[in-house]
């Protein structure tokens, strides 16, 4: 599927399941719905993709760890470059793993 993220461009995303690692810090459960909201502005790269025909949400976990932390500790395919790691400054290149 090819899908525009916003500034970053038009990327194809290959059928399969992916794992995005956001923050969150404050008002977890307010971001998530919103992610999840059909109407809503996009604005973050994680609402082009979900805003795509046929994507959807299987699970959301929340965890004390950072992010990157996260991210780092997952293994999977970067995809898209730069996806959510705009203000990334542990080097991680991608927020958006392909795990299969």
């Amino acid at each position: 599927m090819r899908v525009s993220v916003g500034r970053l461009g038009e990327f194809v995303f290959p059928a399969g399941h992916y794992i995005y690692t956001g923050s969150a810090l404050r008002n977890f459960e307010a971001r998530v719905a919103r992610h999840l909201s059909p109407a809503k502005k996009l604005h973050w790269h994680i609402d082009y993709l979900l805003a795509a025909h046929g994507v959807r949400v299987r699970e959301v976990r929340r965890s004390s760890d950072v992010e990157c932390l996260v991210n780092q500790r997952t293994a999977g395919e970067v995809v898209v470059p730069g996806f959510g790691a705009s203000d990334c400054r542990a080097g991680c290149g991608s927020h958006l793993k392909r795990t299969r």
